[in-house]
């Protein structure tokens, strides 16, 4: 069970969040809440697997409200401002959810959250997350997102999920010590993938998504073995 309590200055979306929560079977919305100052001694004072946070309000904004809780609570941003996205990722959320959504991208990051915390309770030394340090910014990256790692000089670029794009000071060797194998595999000098989202292998090339990713002789075998 997923015990989540739910932040929104406005009562309707909270209502929203509520019957979307009646709706998944392992999910519990145990509070709701429109003020701050509530939700944040609530969320201090008892252990919550999810929150669900919206990021303009009065006060704190989301964001600087996440950041300041005591307990690593996973979130899930809800908002009407795609702007916030990439800040909201940077803080290690499970999901960013554009106001208005639908019942299926809801259960989507629920989903996403469901997985990481089966995954944290199972193997409780598990590397979930790989950070890195990019646009002067510390990025906590979950690992479920990634669909791709470009090298390319001194530099990598990492391709999430929503199509996020994060360019990092990095070398292949350095890059690829950071995450866990054989989760991620070297396929060619230039690329790392995540070898579960690997949808096939035609010849020479992986696809993953819309990407077709060259594989190196040298490295094919081991991919085609972890698969």
């Amino acid at each position: 069970m997923i015990k989540a309590v739910a932040l929104d200055d406005e009562v309707l979306a909270l209502e929203i969040i509520q019957a979307y929560c009646d709706q998944i079977e392992y999910l519990d919305l145990a509070h709701t809440f429109t003020e701050q100052g509530k939700a944040i001694r609530y969320l201090n004072k008892f252990d919550v697997d999810l929150l669900f946070l919206d990021i303009r309000m009065p006060g704190l904004n989301g964001l600087e409200l996440y950041k300041s809780l005591k307990q690593q609570t996973k979130v899930i941003f809800a908002t009407a401002y795609d702007h916030y996205a990439l800040e909201g990722f940077n803080v290690n959320a499970i999901d960013y959810l554009l106001k208005p959504f639908s019942f299926q991208r809801f259960q989507t990051a629920v989903e996403k959250t469901k997985r990481q915390l089966d995954l944290e309770r199972a193997n409780p030394n598990v590397q979930t997350h790989l950070s890195i340090r990019a646009d002067y910014k510390l990025h906590h990256i979950s690992l479920e997102d990634i669909i791709l790692i470009e090298t390319f000089d001194d530099y990598v670029k990492i391709i999430l999920e929503d199509n996020t794009k994060i360019v990092a000071r990095s070398t292949m060797k350095d890059i690829y010590e950071k995450l866990p194998k054989p989760m991620f595999l070297r396929a060619h000098r230039s690329f790392i993938v995540p070898t579960k989202k690997i949808n096939g292998i035609y010849k020479d090339v992986a696809k993953i998504g819309e990407f077709a990713i060259p594989l190196g002789k040298s490295y094919k075998a081991n991919i085609l073995k972890n698969l």
